[in-house]
């Protein structure tokens, strides 16, 4: 018995150590070489300082901003917080989120009466989601450069050139990062208040 213990023992200290240790290391050293922004969390600076991740949401609510998705994660794009509301389709707290949402964004944007992507209104998987559709970008152009007192169609070239499309021609949707975009604007065109 003492012998096969004693191989356990073993076994788990060198596993421990292979996978809890060495592979760790190992993977995190290629990262650095090969992919050293990605690996150390997409960090956006401005002036030299830390302002957010491409990878994570904002709540950007202001007019002069597009605003990104609903966030279910906490008080919103709380990344200790991520999840979805997993609420179905049936579930009535769902329409009434919907339908809450879908006033907010007419209120936000009264110029707009077509129908509302639906990403202004539901909420993503993590509920971090730093990206929106190009339509509902499109959507919110008019209150942004009405905001910024530029030209609408300026600002929608602005949006297509930052439009960014499905990964590797066929995996995901077209889409427009709403942090990277306002920090555009603000570099391009600062908001005279």
């Amino acid at each position: 018995m003492y012998k096969e213990l004693k191989s356990a023992v073993l076994i788990t200290i060198c596993f421990t150590v292979i996978t809890g240790i060495l592979y760790p290391l190992a993977i995190t050293g290629v990262a650095q070489l090969i992919f050293p922004r990605q690996a150390n969390g997409s960090i956006l600076r401005r002036n030299g300082k830390v302002v957010g991740s491409e990878l994570i949401g904002q709540n950007f609510a202001r007019p002069e901003y597009f605003h990104p998705r609903p966030s279910a994660a906490g008080s919103g794009y709380d990344g200790a917080a991520s999840s979805g509301s997993n609420l179905g389709p049936t579930n009535p707290a769902l329409a009434d989120r919907l339908s809450k949402g879908g006033a907010q964004f007419r209120s936000e944007n009264p110029t707009y009466t077509g129908a509302i992507p639906a990403d202004a209104i539901t909420a993503s998987a993590s509920g971090l989601d730093p990206e929106i559709s190009p339509a509902n970008a499109r959507v919110q152009t008019l209150r942004v450069a009405s905001a910024r007192k530029m030209n609408p169609d300026t600002l929608q070239a602005i949006v297509d050139a930052m439009a960014e499309g499905r990964t590797l021609g066929l995996l995901g949707e077209p889409r427009v990062n709403v942090v990277k975009l306002n920090m555009k604007l603000d570099e391009l065109v600062p908001f005279q208040r």
